[in-house]
């Protein structure tokens, strides 16, 4: 009666088998997803003869920066954020291309809308890169692998594009799941990836341990630095260290949070809608620039750019930034927030040159001089439709050139619907601000450097 509880013992029950496994399965709900080398990628979509060549996209002047690079071209050590005069030192036999972020924009549209046929829990990280919650997907279609496989499939036969998808029970371990399973670039050819890599729980310490600490999230340069200095190398390394001595080595918080990484722990849930703080486009200039009018022209090439994305993206922007670099170096940034939201060029252009204007600023670059000059759109949500102010209605009734270029806010949201759709049917370079038609810079269309460039 009161005696000590018998376990029964012998084969296991088998659907309690079945039922255990399934719900383990069920924690793996985080999936996250990347496009091999997307902007590369794109560029191969529209030119198919680049496949297999090293294909470098960025900006192609002096003082250039690798945005994204092929595995071909990465096997000679080049990367992302690298400056150009250092990738055609390792990679002389690279085509470099001064890309297309307006496209990009578009084909991460689509991407985004082969995701929504999954889950609608969405968590872009970038243009080709975001973490899905798929746990209200398993009913339909299956486990973590299976989903991930459906995804990877859809996306390759619908836009042609390769992926790499972690699927995992929290963000951190997709994420190194996503990486693991990539492919690899080899100067006898690239090694062609898993495509999926699935983190079982009972592997996740592992998998975990075995990698990297620049591999964690918080592992910046001076981190890496002061983690090696104490022997620290894997991820493996960082979890026998006891967290009071992570913390007097990075400071409290810093080794609180790398402690709780180190063994697997991260909650962070997936936050659809989140989308894209910010879409930004910038320019780096071969000599400094002290002439106010060429900057208004370079202006207008960024607003172009800028303003694609926003429309790309299903979004509007609530803030217009400018960002100049001075030849001496320092940053600069401005920004201005109108009363309506942005999604024209026009719009875009109105506002940065408001900022641009600034007494302030003009006499700071006639003085010093301007390398670098940026605009972005910040405050980005889905856009309720023009709505004008009342003054800005009558402005509009009372005043043709009531914004840059002359025209309501409403004639050119028509304008730039048709721009849209000529672009679309055409290409980028179809058509473009007159401004631009004598412009002495590349704009955002397409640079060929190198060997491989004269052959074509």
């Amino acid at each position: 009666m009161g005696g000590p509880r018998l376990h029964q013992t012998g084969a296991p029950n088998m659907s309690q088998r079945a039922h255990e496994v399934g719900a383990a399965q069920r924690r793996l709900r985080v999936l996250h997803l990347d496009i091999d080398a997307f902007f590369v990628a794109v560029e191969v979509l529209r030119d198919p003869s680049l496949r297999g060549l090293p294909v470098i996209v960025g900006g192609t002047g002096k003082r250039g920066v690798v945005a994204a690079a092929s595995y071909e071209a990465r096997a000679y050590g080049v990367h992302s954020a690298m400056p150009t005069s250092i990738a055609r030192k390792r990679c002389p036999n690279a085509i470099f291309l001064h890309g297309d972020h307006g496209r990009y924009g578009e084909v991460s549209a689509k991407l985004h809308e082969v995701f929504r046929t999954v889950t609608p829990v969405i968590e872009p990280i970038a243009l080709d890169e975001a973490f899905l919650d798929i746990g209200g997907a398993f009913r339909l279609f299956g486990d973590g692998a299976a989903i991930a496989t459906t995804l990877r499939n859809r996306i390759l036969d619908e836009l042609g594009l390769a992926s790499s998808v972690g699927v995992a029970r929290n963000k951190l371990l997709a994420k190194l799941a996503s990486e693991a399973a990539k492919p690899k670039a080899s100067r006898d050819g690239t090694r062609p990836g898993r495509g999926v890599v699935v983190v079982a729980v009972e592997d996740e310490l592992d998998f975990l341990h075995a990698h990297p600490i620049r591999g964690l999230w918080g592992v910046g340069p001076k981190t890496h630095e002061r983690l090696a200095a104490i022997g620290v190398h894997t991820i493996g390394d960082l979890a026998k260290i006891p967290t009071d001595a992570l913390c007097a080595t990075l400071g409290r918080a810093s080794g609180q949070h790398l402690s709780q990484l180190s063994m697997g722990i991260d909650d962070r849930p997936v936050v659809s809608g989140r989308g894209a703080k910010s879409i930004s486009h910038e320019q780096t200039f071969p000599t400094d620039h002290h002439d106010l009018e060429a900057l208004h022209g370079v202006v207008v090439r960024l607003a172009d750019a800028v303003s694609a994305r926003v429309r790309a993206a299903s979004l509007a922007a609530s803030t217009v930034q400018i960002k100049l670099r001075f030849g001496d170096f320092q940053t600069i940034t401005r920004s201005v927030s109108p009363e309506d939201e942005l999604t024209t060029a026009t719009q875009f252009i109105k506002a940065a040159s408001t900022l641009l204007n600034d007494p302030e600023l003009v006499a700071a670059i006639e003085e010093r001089g301007v390398r670098l000059l940026g605009l972005g759109a910040a405050n980005l949500a889905s856009p309720i439709g023009l709505q004008l102010s009342f003054d800005a209605q009558l402005d509009a009734t009372n005043d043709v050139s009531s914004t840059a270029g002359g025209g309501s806010d409403a004639d050119w949201a028509e304008v730039t619907e048709t721009l849209d759709d000529i672009r679309a049917r055409f290409g980028d370079a179809a058509i473009g601000p007159g401004r631009l038609v004598n412009a002495r810079e590349p704009g955002p269309g397409r640079e060929l450097w190198g060997p491989q460039a004269d052959k074509r």
